[in-house]
């Protein structure tokens, strides 16, 4: 089985805006070969931020059924459930590193499902944080900024 990977949510939310074809595009592919192989993993932080995301911040947002259509999808994926233990272990991941507690959630997920990647566009490509390596999986397309 090939190594895990956790999908922050921008890449969730790319997959499903129009707005730039390219990343769209780039998540899906991430998204649809980590389900295939049963690599991907998401957090109940995830779905959540996703929900909140493409039904309010998106140009053309979902209606609320067709974002739970969406979620229930990606729940096929490992998802980590937040628990005191992980919020205790994203305020050291905190303040160690000086991120946001809720980057630093991610992580502690990520690091808690045995991921080696983090898929996001929000923390330094290449950055490790412990076993847990950043990838911005948009830096080298034609249209990332």
């Amino acid at each position: 089985m090939p190594d895990k990977v956790f999908f922050d949510t921008n890449v969730l939310v790319y997959a499903h805006d129009s707005s730039s074809s390219i990343k769209k595009n780039a998540s899906q592919e991430l998204i649809f070969r980590s389900m295939r192989d049963g690599s991907g993993v998401i957090s109940s932080q995830v779905l959540s931020e996703f929900f909140v995301t493409v039904t309010k911040k998106t140009a053309k947002p979902l209606s609320a059924a067709q974002a739970r259509k969406e979620i229930l999808l990606l729940s096929n994926m490992e998802t980590v459930d937040i628990d005191p233990t992980l919020v205790v272990r994203a305020i050291e991941i905190h303040e160690k590193w000086q991120l946001s507690y809720w980057d630093s959630l991610i992580l502690s997920s990520a690091e808690r499902a045995g991921c080696s990647t983090l898929y996001s566009e929000d923390l330094s490509d290449g950055q490790s944080y412990g076993a847990v390596t950043v990838r911005n999986p948009y830096r080298q397309l034609p249209d990332a900024s």
